[in-house]
């Protein structure tokens, strides 16, 4: 599969290490794509990984990996050209200042996004856990939990075997409504990795009887 990545931080880094390695050919899309941070990224990432502008890699994906901050959606989307009949993976999180959800209740940064791209399949996944997770997703030699919700089946079932490839457990939650579940679940995991210090080795995991 091709899979374009929105962003150059931890959270893009890990996944396109784990897709490469899995034998997707990944894209980062990148303003700068040929400045000397993406290429030490590139190779780290190795397989079949390079980059281009963002429209460029849009262009060639069947998926797009939306992972930059909450704050930097509004102004990325724009540059990311025609997603019409695109898989979106809305990775981001709407935080605001405090560790305080930016939108909820009513609406999610993942309605948000599928509104300013109505022609796009969007889907949220890879929010809810850390990069550390993205990378090595096996606690105790068992899969943490993805959890995803969209409105497509057939997207979620792209997405769920994109998260399955890293060795994600995958659960389901719902419509893109769940969104508003899902983001505030995130902030969970923030608020005990970081100000809780039980530091970033710590996941989510879905148990069934």
């Amino acid at each position: 599969m091709k899979i374009a990545i929105i962003g150059t931080g931890n959270v893009g880094q890990a996944l396109g290490a784990g897709w490469a390695q899995k034998g997707h050919v990944v894209i980062f899309g990148s303003r700068h794509p040929n400045e000397e941070k993406v290429r030490r990224i590139l190779d780290v990432v190795g397989g079949n990984a390079r980059a281009a502008l963002p429209e460029a890699a849009v262009a060639e994906a069947e998926v797009v990996v939306l992972a930059v901050p909450g704050t930097a959606v509004l102004t990325t989307i724009p540059t990311l050209g025609d997603l019409s009949g695109k898989i979106l993976v809305d990775a981001t999180n709407p935080i605001a200042p405090g560790l305080q959800l930016a939108v909820g209740q009513t609406t999610s940064g993942a309605e948000q996004v599928a509104a300013l791209v109505p022609g796009a399949h969007v889907v949220k996944a890879f929010n809810t856990t850390g990069a550390e997770n993205m990378a090595n997703p096996i606690y105790h030699g068992e899969p943490i939990t993805m959890f995803i919700c969209g409105d497509e089946a057939a997207a979620k079932t792209a997405v769920t075997q994109l998260a399955q490839d890293l060795g994600f457990d995958v659960a389901d939650v719902g419509g893109l409504d769940k969104a508003r579940l899902l983001e505030p679940m995130a902030l969970v995991w923030v608020s005990l990795a970081m100000p809780q210090g039980m530091g970033r080795h710590i996941a989510f995991k879905l148990v069934r009887r």
